[in-house]
């Protein structure tokens, strides 16, 4: 089953904004879960499109990787996005 970038998309973005009270910021398996019939690697893509797009945001530590919505959450409000 191939994978439907615009619906994924969607559901990635409706995903982050149900979620987005609690947390703004996901772990990459987040979004594995949400797809449980693909694989990670079409996923990733995916989210690269959206951070492509402008849509969500990468957020790294060093040790881990994160996305969130562009312009949501502390980081965004801390570096002038928000």
């Amino acid at each position: 089953m191939a994978l439907d970038p615009e619906a994924a998309k969607a559901e990635i973005i409706a995903f982050c904004e149900s979620k987005s009270k609690n947390k703004s910021k996901f772990y990459f398996n987040d979004f594995t879960k949400l797809f449980p019939e693909e694989k990670s690697r079409a996923v990733k893509k995916i989210l690269t499109q959206l951070i492509q797009e402008e849509k969500l945001v990468f957020w790294s530590s060093g040790s881990t990787t994160m996305y969130g919505l562009a312009g949501a959450g502390k980081q965004a409000a801390s570096e002038g996005e928000g």
